[in-house]
């Protein structure tokens, strides 16, 4: 058996913990209209937002947290079996959920068994039992080894691994659940006003640590300025999805100060769904060429980032292992317009709508102004994230999609999402890539699997499957009443993050 052991920690006695009381609120101006799905863990659709709530409300086995990727949490440890066919997790003595329920080995087979969000299929289609061997014990059987179980079940790739009580779901029913989520975090939950605000209050049973400030808030504010301004204000505390033109005024601002990170796993790219059609001018790879000629990379960069996101041809991050490391081509429109008119279309032709990924519209009306100095005209078509996400996954969305992903995992799982028929996003398969995919999927050579994956990054990019434009690195403001913001503690992760370590300045 090959142990993971939990560091020693510190745990809170649930009757009469000994610390000093949670004081304060911290209220953080959300970039997106959070969604009632993104309460409950069973949802989480293949982006990272819902973790922004995930991390409060909720509770893994296995996370991603600042000691390392795979942070044992309610489980104080996990073993694989020498074949590779079985994992078997000890859940953490005395973990409790919000209303007093004990966390046991039931609670974990009825949230893997209720998962459908992103790599669901894949999963299911993977693991053969949840056995509960008792209260304290749970055992996952695969069909075969696929060595990409933790892969999924403990990082962001997918929230499987986020443990809800099934007495309580049962209880309220799905719907009710939304309307009213018991988790296993460090914070409980108090209200959700969709469209306005979501309140959450610090659990002092929970087991890591209790919570340093006592009410979390999250007010939704998709606008830039809005945001920024609140900030300045005092209005809020922490903002996200910080562009150039608010991070240069904030820059200016007296107490506000930008974390930004160079590295993280969000990549941004145009998808183009109607490739697959063969009657589209999509389904002509010199068209898709084009488009990527026209994109001038590095000036949206410098307008969003302050020119700090990587440029980037892969939909895959650098960062991210099994990456292959694909640089784009260059701004060069000419050779575009040389392109399309080589495919019949001299004139240029019309594109259809062009969707920007939520709520990054001046992103979104830059991209399409380039792609149309070359001919491929589009109309910008605005949506509110969620909504935009669940047209997306419901193949609804057609023309231009402006895509995000930043998920952790490795190549396999961000590729899973985009280009398997497993695929939560993916409008079509090219069978060779289906075939490599299923190959690394069951190959435990670690350097046999890399050369399969970088086989499939390959011939994404001959094909032109994807434009990807930039591996984006996230900026964040934070106002002076914070202490520690808890932004960047957790590698990659583009949020506040472990909230119980969320502190406000003493006076």
């Amino acid at each position: 058996m090959t142990r993971v052991a939990l560091p020693l920690l510190l745990l809170v006695v649930w009757a009469a913990p000994a610390h000093s009381a949670p004081e304060g609120t911290v209220t953080w101006g959300a970039h997106v209209s959070l969604a009632a799905r993104w309460l409950d863990p069973a949802e989480t659709e293949g982006t990272i937002v819902p973790f922004m709530v995930l991390y409060a409300l909720h509770d893994a086995l296995v996370k991603p947290m600042p000691a390392g990727l795979n942070t044992p949490s309610l489980a104080e440890s996990w073993t694989m079996s020498k074949d590779g066919l079985g994992y078997e997790f000890v859940l953490r003595k005395g973990a409790r959920f919000h209303n007093g329920e004990l966390v046991t080995a039931e609670d974990v087979k009825f949230s893997f068994e209720r998962y459908r969000g992103a790599g669901a299929r894949q999963l299911k289609e993977k693991v053969r039992e949840v056995q509960v061997l008792d209260p304290g014990r749970v055992r996952f059987h695969l069909k075969e080894p696929w060595p990409d179980f933790m892969t999924y079940y403990g990082t962001t790739a997918s929230s499987v691994g986020w443990i809800v009580p099934r007495k309580y779901v049962e209880q309220v029913g799905e719907d009710g659940f939304k309307k009213a989520p018991v988790g296993a975090g460090p914070y409980r939950f108090v209200s959700f006003a969709p469209g306005i605000e979501l309140v959450l209050e610090a659990f002092e049973g929970y087991w890591r640590k209790v919570p340093s400030v006592k009410r979390l808030v999250f007010k939704v504010m998709p606008d830039d300025t809005t945001r920024a301004a609140a900030l300045k204000r005092g209005d809020v505390d922490v903002i996200f999805q910080v562009n150039g033109p608010v991070a240069e005024d904030l820059h200016r601002t007296p107490q506000v100060r930008i974390s930004s990170r160079q590295s993280g796993n969000g990549v941004f790219w145009l998808d183009l769904p109607d490739q697959w059609d063969p009657k589209s001018p999509w389904h002509d790879k010199r068209v898709r060429q084009a488009a990527s000629l026209a994109l001038d990379r590095q000036a949206v960069n410098q307008a969003e980032s302050l020119g700090t996101s990587r440029l980037t041809g892969s939909i895959v991050p650098r960062s991210f292992e099994f990456a292959l490391a694909i640089d784009p081509p260059p701004h060069d429109p000419g050779k575009a317009r040389q392109l399309l008119a080589e495919a019949g279309y001299a004139n240029g032709f019309d594109a259809g709508d062009f969707h920007p990924y939520p709520p990054l519209y001046a992103m979104g009306e830059a991209l399409s102004s380039y792609l149309g100095a070359v001919g491929i005209r589009t109309r910008v078509r605005t949506m509110e994230r969620a909504a935009f996400l669940t047209a997306w996954r419901e193949k609804k969305l057609r023309g231009v999609l402006m895509g995000l992903n930043g998920t952790g995992g490795n190549a396999a799982t961000r590729l899973e999402a985009y280009v398997t028929r497993t695929g939560i996003y993916a409008y079509g398969v090219l069978p060779e890539v289906e075939d490599l995919f299923q190959r690394q999927a069951r190959e435990l050579d670690r350097t046999r699997r890399e050369a399969l994956l970088h086989q499939i990054q390959r011939i994404l990019h001959e094909r032109v499957m994807h434009v990807p434009i930039y591996e984006l690195s996230p900026m964040a403001g934070i106002g002076p009443r914070l202490e520690q913001a808890a932004v960047g503690l957790i590698p990659a992760f583009p949020y506040s993050a472990p909230y119980e370590d969320v502190t406000l300045k003493r006076h």
